[in-house]
């Protein structure tokens, strides 16, 4: 959609996925909720779950269904470890898949993490008119994916297009 020239705050939900982390020890998760709300969109919830297909799935699925939740962030399970179950889980409720999303963040992955960055399995879709994206669970991972890709991409005022608009016809 093309660019706005009023900013249009989203309702985004963020789920943490992890087998070790806890709300306090959750920096990933944290540093999602304030960069969404330091950016002007509104926080719509902040779950974590354990690395679980079907968990997962019943977070997410629930968040796709209210009408209220226009982007779900996902963070953790994208790695290539046997526990990690976040593309597994998520991928069958994508209408559409955002091919381009886990293409730049590898590519923007690589001045940091080099050649690792093929374990990362970040990937992006479209479900009942709700964006899904699923991060790695570093801390540092999120905030490459928000700093370069999600801050502006959310941003209904980005030329010469941006997903802010297409979010809101849910």
């Amino acid at each position: 959609m093309k660019a706005s020239q009023e900013f249009l705050p989203l309702k985004i939900a963020v789920l943490t996925v992890s087998d070790t982390r806890n709300r306090d020890t959750d920096t990933s998760g944290k540093y999602l909720c304030e960069a969404l709300q330091d950016a002007g969109h509104l926080f719509a919830d902040r779950l974590l779950v354990k690395d679980d297909i079907y968990q997962i799935r019943a977070m997410v699925s629930a968040w796709i269904a209210d009408p209220e939740v226009q982007v779900i962030l996902v963070t953790g399970g994208t790695g290539f470890t046997a526990r990690d179950s976040t593309p597994e889980a998520l991928v069958p409720l994508f209408d559409k898949t955002m091919d381009g999303f886990g293409e730049l963040f590898r590519q923007l992955s690589y001045d940091d993490i080099g050649t690792s960055t093929i374990q990362s399995r970040a990937i992006a879709g479209l479900a009942n008119s709700t964006a899904i994206f699923c991060l790695p669970g570093s801390t540092g991972a999120c905030k490459l994916a928000w700093d370069e890709i999600l801050k502006k991409q959310l941003d209904s005022r980005q030329g010469p297009c941006n997903l802010a608009g297409l979010l809101f016809t849910k």
